[in-house]
């Protein structure tokens, strides 16, 4: 399955598994977002991510040169519920 048909099963998933109205405010926020302009700043496909430092679970940081130091890096982030 590729990326595309991956994602696209997670928005069907997801539209039927949250309200209207939850729906309506995401749409919102990403109008927002692109409205922004922040697409013109965003990383593009094989740019290099700049070094970055994170707290973990347990409030420690965690930075990422530390980790590529100890080999390739997968980064993957959970905005939240809504």
């Amino acid at each position: 399955m590729t990326l595309d048909e991956s994602l696209a099963v997670i928005r069907d998933a997801a539209s039927k598994r949250l309200s209207p109205e939850r729906q309506a405010i995401m749409h919102r926020a990403n109008e927002e977002l692109r409205s922004s302009g922040i697409m013109d700043r965003v990383i593009k496909l094989a740019d290099a991510l700049p070094a970055f430092s994170l707290h973990n679970a347990h409030g420690q940081e965690v930075r990422s040169p530390d980790l590529l130091a100890k080999g390739p890096l997968v980064v993957t982030v959970f905005r939240g519920s809504w």
